[in-house]
C-alpha cells in the first residue's frame, strides 16, 4: 500500500492526520468496548442468578406435572389446560445501553389465579403445577428480557472488538508504514538534491577558477 502513494509532503501531512484520527478512534472504541463488557458482566451476573432460580422452579413444576400425567389421560390434561388461568398484559419498552436499544418487558395481571377446570377428575399435582407456573411467569418474562439484552450486548461487543482489532493491527500499522516510506523517500530526495547542488557548485567553482587563471 505504501509504495502506491505519491511521496510528497502533502501526502505525508495527510497520512499523519489520518493516523492521529485513527488513534483517537481506536481509543474511543476501546473505551466503548471496556464499558460494554462492564455492563455485560453486570447483566449476565443477574441473568445467571435468575436463570438458576427459574430452572430450579421449573424442575419442581415439571415433577408435579409428570405425576399428574401418570394419574390422568392425555385428553384429560389437554381439556383441563385448554382455558388460561388468568389474563396477562405485556408491554415492550426499550432501555438504551451505550446506544443499544435493549428490550424491557413489563408484566401486568389482576393477581388472581383462577383454575378453570373441575377438581373432581384432576389430581392435586396438576393444581400445584399450574399455580406455581403461573406465579413463575413474571420471572420467566424477565429472564427472556435479560437473555435478549445479553445477546445484543454480546453481538455489539464482538463487532466493537473487530473494529478495534482492525484499527490496531491493520489500519494503524499500514499508516505508520506509509509515513515511514514517504519520510524515507523525501529524505532520499533531499539528499539527492543536496548532492546535485554540491556538484553544481563544484562545477561552477571549477569554471570560475579556470576563467580567472585564463
Amino acid at each position: 500500500m505504501a509504495q502506491s502513494l505519491n511521496p510528497t509532503r502533502m501526502v505525508l501531512y495527510s497520512q499523519k492526520k489520518r493516523l492521529a484520527t485513527a488513534k483517537r478512534g481506536h481509543k474511543l472504541l476501546k473505551d466503548k468496548q471496556d464499558e460494554l463488557v462492564r455492563r455485560f458482566m453486570a447483566i449476565i451476573k443477574k441473568n445467571r442468578a435468575l436463570r438458576i432460580e427459574v430452572e430450579a422452579s421449573l424442575a419442581k413444576i415439571m415433577a408435579h406435572f409428570v405425576n399428574a400425567k401418570l394419574k390422568m389421560s392425555y385428553e384429560g390434561i389437554i381439556e383441563a389446560l385448554m382455558v388460561p388461568t388468568r389474563e396477562v398484559t405485556l408491554a415492550v419498552d426499550y432501555k438504551t445501553i451505550m446506544n443499544i436499544k435493549t428490550p424491557e418487558i413489563s408484566y401486568q395481571d389482576d393477581g388472581i389465579i383462577d383454575l378453570t377446570y373441575g377438581f373432581a377428575f384432576t389430581p392435586s399435582e396438576l393444581d400445584t403445577a399450574v399455580i406455581d407456573l403461573s406465579r413463575l411467569l413474571p420471572k420467566m418474562i424477565e429472564l427472556a428480557s435479560l437473555e435478549k439484552s445479553c445477546d445484543m450486548l454480546a453481538s455489539e461487543i464482538e463487532k466493537t472488538r473487530r473494529r478495534v482489532n482492525a484499527i490496531e493491527y491493520i489500519m494503524i500499522p499500514d499508516m505508520e508504514e506509509s509515513i515511514h516510506y514517504i519520510t524515507m523517500k523525501l529524505e532520499d530526495n533531499e539528499r539527492g538534491n543536496i548532492t546535485r547542488l554540491m556538484k553544481s557548485k563544484e562545477i561552477i567553482l571549477a569554471k570560475t577558477v579556470n576563467r580567472i587563471e585564463y
